[in-house]
């Protein structure tokens, strides 16, 4: 069971690198620090698409990540 999680855990975490690599930066150089200020201050709409789908599986997979995680940690100790 021990060796099933922890091959659980490392596909979950490249799972992780890899949607995160996937999604697209929130600000792109200056223009982007200044437009994002203003998003957030005036607020913006959430993001369509693709982007919502990638934020999903993002949080999906942090929770997963986590869960496994503290399961590894339980059953070694």
């Amino acid at each position: 069971m021990e060796l099933f999680l922890k091959i659980v855990l490392v596909v979950l975490s490249i799972a992780v690198v890899a949607v995160v690599l996937l999604q697209k930066g929130k600000s792109a150089g200056l223009s982007g620090a200044i437009s994002g200020g203003a998003e957030h201050l005036f607020g913006k709409t959430k993001a369509r698409g693709m982007d919502l789908i990638l934020q999903r599986i993002t949080v999906g997979l942090g929770a997963a990540f986590m869960i496994v995680s503290i399961l590894v940690a339980v059953l070694v100790s």
